[in-house]
C-alpha cells in the first residue's frame, strides 16, 4: 500500500483565522492539485485527515463541507487526480474527542481503513504542530510544508528535529517522487 496523508487547510488550500465555510471560500493553494495528482500519477492513493471545529461550533455543516470536498476532487479529477478518503473530525475543542489532532483517533483510523502494519511507513504532511503530533502518535511519518501555519510551525520545532520541511506540498512531492539513491 502507497499512502500519503494530508492536512487539508494550509496544505491543500488557503486556511483562514475565521474557517473556510464553504465551497465558494474553498481555493487551492497554488500547486497543490497538481502535486496530488502526482502522487497518484505515481502510485500513491492519498487521504486527508482534517480537523473541521466549524462543524462543531455551527458554523457550517456537513452539507457545506461536503460541498468543499466536491469542488476539491472536480478540480483534482480534471488534473488526473483524486482523494481516496476524507478521515474528518467534526468535534468542538471542548468536546474532548479522540479524534482532534493532536489526538491520534484519525491516524488510527486511517492505519485501521488501510490495514497498515506498525512497519509501513507512511507519511502525514502538515502545517501545524498537532498535524506532527498526530502523525508521530501513531508511527507515521510527518512533514512540515510552510505553507499554512508553517512558518509559525516551523519556531516551534527544536534545533535537533528530525521533521523534514519543504515550502509547500509542490516541493515535497517534487522530492518525494525523486529516485532513491
Amino acid at each position: 500500500m502507497k499512502l500519503v496523508v494530508l492536512d487539508r487547510d494550509g496544505v491543500i488550500n488557503k486556511d483562514s483565522p475565521d474557517y473556510i465555510k464553504s465551497a465558494d471560500e474553498w481555493h487551492a493553494l497554488a500547486g497543490s492539485l497538481e502535486a496530488i495528482a502526482r502522487l497518484n500519477a505515481a502510485g500513491y492513493k492519498v487521504a486527508v485527515a482534517t480537523n473541521q471545529s466549524g462543524i462543531g461550533r455551527g458554523l457550517f455543516s456537513f452539507n457545506d463541507l461536503l460541498a468543499m470536498h466536491t469542488k476539491m476532487q472536480q478540480a483534482l479529477s480534471s488534473l488526473g487526480g483524486s482523494i481516496d478518503a476524507f478521515f474528518i473530525c467534526p468535534h468542538h475543542p471542548d468536546e474532548s474527542c479522540d479524534c482532534r489532532k493532536p489526538a491520534p483517533g484519525l491516524f488510527k483510523e486511517i492505519r485501521q481503513r488501510y490495514h497498515l502494519s506498525d512497519e509501513q511507513e507512511v507519511v502525514a504532511v502538515g502545517d501545524s504542530l498537532r498535524d506532527l503530533q498526530a502523525a508521530q502518535a501513531t508511527g507515521f511519518r510527518p512533514v512540515l510544508v510552510k505553507t499554512g501555519n508553517g512558518i509559525n510551525t516551523l519556531t516551534k520545532l527544536s534545533a535537533d528535529s528530525q521533521i523534514p520541511v519543504y515550502n509547500d506540498l509542490a516541493d515535497f512531492v517534487s522530492h518525494f517522487l525523486q529516485p532513491k539513491t
